[in-house]
């Protein structure tokens, strides 16, 4: 049986009150009632309600202020105003201030159930097109991907075409792109996929602890290596793995791997024996590896044997599209790890994000929605919360390379509030790369 639709009236006259919840009563509605404004606001921070009955002017607490904290916190909630004060101009104040309906004192008991079951029909209708939506946002998820985009569906079509095969993958695409998502997604849809995930950040390490990472040790094989340990080509046995920065990896380190590839078989760092291994290999990069090999900082063999299969992830200022449904996403995951009552982006906001070019793609747009979600003080997200994209400084030329450069990695260090760490992961580079960036630049912590 379902629950009934909770009332609450706000009047400071005792016979509104009792008169309202007589008749809302006798057609089946649970309801409270309250003599002034704040009580109501304290009613209304502790007990959910469908719909509010609430006088204009009140002595303690004006009903446009309350009407406005409702729909600033709770603007699921519908709320008829009711003054005897018949103007126009009161009933044009109030719907502009978000009230859903209002009435004119006295009114004829008779109309107030058809007044109630006019406004919930519009909730319902509300509430289907939302689910509408939010089925069609399920239907834009893909193995941890999200996008409803021309580009992100060949993307998708295309993830099932070579995940059936073993051949190796490189994925080439902007820092904050997803790359690793595209990775688990290959992985999940392949038959390897009950095999281990298993990704290393080539660019963060230094190249003799990158080999041990990779090849594993013997005990004794350096200073310190007292017991031996596996490497990821040993763990990714039967499964996939994931050379992330793959660009990073060092010239001689290259011609190793590529002799895996081609013998299935390598031996751990101090080793003599052979170790054989059978898994998938993922490459990905934000370089151009063309402009690499031509450059002689990456092998062509190995280039070659990596790039069987290339795959373009797209830069989320080419599929603007898809915004709404990733901070819809986003901002579902933050209210619940942060348990605000944040329900909703206002359409100008989107809008605002629809216009920015995300030069951190889908990881700054998640950092974006995480900062605004924390620092809000309403229920619905507006521009206001996503004004500090656009605070750059303002220039007679435009920015060179290098001084672009340099407004990115202020930018991210001021939302990550200078956490150097934070930072460095989302402009994927170690945080040696990014303290020697913040020295070159004299970039400074207000701190």
């Amino acid at each position: 049986m379902a629950d009934p639709i909770r009332v609450l009236i706000v009047d400071d006259e005792l016979i509104v009150r009792e008169s309202l919840a007589g008749w809302l009563g006798k057609a089946g509605y649970a309801v409270d009632a309250a003599p002034g404004g704040r009580i109501a606001v304290e009613m209304i921070g502790a007990k959910e309600y469908d719909l509010i009955f609430l006088d204009v002017r009140m002595s303690d607490l004006d009903g446009m202020e309350v009407l406005k904290r409702v729909k600033l916190h709770y603007p699921e909630t519908l709320v008829v105003m009711m003054t005897a004060y018949g103007t126009v101009q009161n009933a044009v104040d109030a719907m502009k201030a978000g009230a859903d309906d209002y009435l004119i004192k006295p009114f004829e008991p008779e109309y107030l159930p058809l007044l109630v079951e006019k406004l919930l029909k519009q909730k319902r209708l509300l509430d289907e097109n939302i689910a509408l939506r939010d089925q069609a946002d399920v239907r834009a998820h893909f193995h941890g991907l999200i996008g409803a985009s021309e580009c992100m569906r060949r993307l998708f079509a295309f993830i099932d075409q070579v995940a059936e095969v073993d051949s190796p993958v490189l994925l080439q695409g902007e820092t904050g792109t997803g790359k690793e998502l595209v990775a688990k997604a290959i992985h999940a849809k392949s038959k390897r996929r009950f095999g281990p995930f298993v990704p290393i950040n080539c660019g963060a390490f230094a190249e003799t602890l990158l080999e041990s990472e990779l090849f594993g040790h013997e005990v004794g094989s350096f200073t310190g290596a007292t017991r031996a340990q596996k490497g990821r080509l040993e763990m990714a046995k039967g499964g996939t793995l994931f050379l992330d920065e793959v660009g990073e990896i060092p010239p001689k380190m290259q011609v190793d791997l590529l002799r895996v590839l081609q013998e299935k078989r390598f031996q751990r760092v101090g080793g003599s024996r052979d170790v054989f291994v059978d898994f998938r290999l993922i490459g990905a990069t934000h370089r151009d590896l063309t402009r690499e090999v031509s450059k002689g900082n990456f092998r062509q063999d190995f280039y070659f044997r990596l790039k069987v299969i290339e795959i373009e992830v797209p830069a989320l200022r080419d599929r603007r599209q898809d915004i709404p449904l990733l901070a819809r996403h986003f901002l579902d995951r933050f209210r619940r790890e942060t348990n605000k009552r944040v329900t909703g982006i206002t359409e100008d906001a989107m809008m605002l994000l629809q216009s920015y070019d995300w030069p951190g793609n889908v990881r700054e747009l998640e950092n974006t929605l995480e900062r605004a979600v924390v620092l809000s003080n309403g229920a619905v997200l507006n521009k206001a919360d996503f004004g500090f994209l656009f605070r750059t400084p303002q220039q007679d030329v435009p920015l060179s390379l290098e001084e672009m450069e340099k407004v990115h990695i202020e930018r991210v260090l001021k939302l990550c509030r200078w956490n150097i760490s934070k930072a460095a992961k989302v402009l994927a580079v170690n945080r040696a790369t990014l303290h020697n960036k913040i020295k070159k630049f004299g970039l400074r912590s207000p701190e």
